[in-house]
């Protein structure tokens, strides 16, 4: 396992390349650091002047202090929550309920992505719209709409890795809302959780990974599904099945028990839609009794040895760099205990 001091070497080379082009500057004889003066918003310190952000458009020049804050992307609500950003308007139908956000009525409420309410955005009048995953289709008619606010879009890149797209985003954020030290902090926990699941995964064993909604079991698909997808890259994980035509699917493909069965995993790694989205709901079941309770599946290996990881539960609606970190030790935990 790599030392905290290569650890460090490696957030400031990803600071490097992931903040290229960030700066920060204000009138004479005001600081140009970003983290010296505490603005009105939740507390963050930010300087008065400007901070320059690289984001999935291109170069974005952001006024300090903030005053007003729309967010929209679901990665990055655990992190703005935790340090302590004030938010004018939200999608809070899409903010589960581990986040205090969910409960904040101060918080203008602009449903979810489906039949989103912009105008409440424009009410909003905000600054800065952190914007991505399922938003970034209407950034176009937001812009539109608010057309002072600077909108910020750093979702994870199609063809770049994974996990360096995480750490871009938090150092970023970091960036914007005076935050770079608690940034940092975060990307060493996902660093030092990624490296414990590499020194522990052993690849002469395979994983299949699936999405549980509705009773029905998707196939979260190595590369392109929903979660899991990308783990098979950054950790080398050998799939026990790989089908063709695999999508991004919010429910996994579909898949029979028979099919998961017949591949015989020796891990199962399993994401409870309905966990995160209507737990609550009549006729909700675990996926656990699901899968567990599959007299079909009841032979896999993953099944009899209990190898069996569900991520945390408000992962749908969570999937930013903190969950990311807990679903990483998890699954180091799991391999660690059955070595």
């Amino acid at each position: 396992m790599k030392s905290p001091r290569f650890r460090l070497l490696a957030i400031a080379a990803v600071s490097a390349l992931a903040l290229a082009g960030c700066a920060t500057s204000g009138e004479p004889g005001a600081t140009d650091t970003a983290a010296e003066t505490s603005a009105s918003n939740g507390g963050s310190e930010q300087a008065s002047g400007t901070v320059t952000i690289e984001d999935n458009t291109g170069s974005k020049e952001i006024q300090l202090p903030l005053e007003s804050v729309v967010a929209l992307d679901n990665r990055t609500f655990e992190t703005l929550s935790d340090w302590g950003v004030e938010l004018a308007a939200a999608p809070v139908d899409l903010i589960p309920e581990t986040i205090p956000y969910s409960s904040d009525e101060s918080i203008e409420n602009i449903g979810n992505h489906r039949e989103p309410n912009l105008e409440l955005i424009v009410a909003a009048q905000p600054d800065v719209v952190i914007s991505g995953q399922r938003f970034s289709q209407y950034d176009e008619e937001i812009a539109a709409l608010v057309p002072d606010a600077t909108i910020i879009n750093l979702d994870p890149r199609e063809g770049e890795p994974f996990d360096t797209e995480l750490e871009r985003q938090t150092l970023a954020l970091g960036e914007i809302f005076g935050k770079q030290t608690e940034a940092e902090q975060l990307v060493a926990d996902f660093q030092a959780a990624k490296e414990r699941v590499t020194a522990a995964y052993d690849p002469e064993q395979t994983v299949m990974s699936v999405i549980v909604s509705g009773g029905e079991i998707g196939y979260s698909a190595p590369g392109e599904g929903r979660t899991f997808g990308p783990l098979y890259e950054i950790f080398g994980f050998t799939p026990s099945l790989e089908v063709e035509d695999s999508s991004t699917d919010h429910q996994g493909d579909d898949i029979s028990v028979e099919a998961i069965a017949d591949s015989n995993p020796d891990w199962l790694f399993v994401m409870d839609r309905d966990a995160g989205t209507g737990a609550e709901e009549e006729g909700y079941q675990p996926a656990e009794e699901i899968l567990e309770g599959s007299e079909a599946l009841a032979n896999v290996t993953a099944i009899q040895e209990g190898n069996v990881y569900y991520v945390p539960a408000d992962t749908y609606t969570n999937e930013g760099i903190q969950t990311y970190t807990e679903i990483y030790n998890g699954m180091a935990d799991a391999f660690e205990a059955a070595n």
